[in-house]
C-alpha cells in the first residue's frame, strides 16, 4: 500500500518541478522580447535624431547661402522631434555649424565646417559625440 502513495508523491513532485522550469523559461522569453523591443525602439529614435540633425545642417547651409552674414541659433520642430542649428563665424568667409537632432531622449550632434559662404563650400560634415 505504501508503493502507490510513493509513486503519487514522486509524480506530483515531478509535475511541480517541470511546471516551475516551464514558468522560468516563459518568463525568460518574455524578458528577452521586452529587451529586444526597447533596443529596437531606441535604435529607431537614434536614426530619426540623426536625420533631424542632418536636416538642420541642411537648413543652416541654406540660411548661410541666403544670408551670408548670418550667425546665431535657430530651432526647428518636426513631427518626430526637434532640431536646432548654431552658425558661428570663425573668421572671414568660414563658418562652423553645429546641428542637434532630438527624438525622445536621444540626441545626435553634427558639426559642419564651411570653407566659403559664397558659394557655400564645405570642408567637413561629421557626426560628433555629445
Amino acid at each position: 500500500m505504501s508503493a502507490p502513495k510513493t509513486q503519487g508523491f514522486v509524480t506530483l513532485i515531478s509535475v511541480l518541478i517541470l511546471g516551475a522550469v516551464g514558468v522560468a523559461v516563459v518568463i525568460s522569453l518574455i524578458q528577452l522580447g521586452l529587451g529586444s523591443s526597447r533596443t529596437s525602439f531606441a535604435t529607431e529614435q537614434s536614426v530619426q535624431a540623426r536625420g533631424l540633425a542632418d536636416a538642420c545642417g541642411e537648413a543652416a547651409l541654406s540660411t548661410i547661402r541666403l544670408t551670408p552674414a548670418f550667425t546665431g541659433t535657430t530651432p526647428l520642430t518636426f513631427g518626430s522631434g526637434t532640431c536646432s542649428f548654431t552658425v558661428t563665424n570663425t573668421g572671414g568667409t568660414t563658418r562652423s555649424v553645429t546641428a542637434l537632432g532630438t527624438v525622445g531622449t536621444i540626441v545626435r550632434h553634427v558639426t559642419i565646417v564651411v570653407a566659403t559662404v559664397s558659394p557655400v563650400t564645405l570642408t567637413s560634415w561629421q557626426e560628433v559625440a555629445n
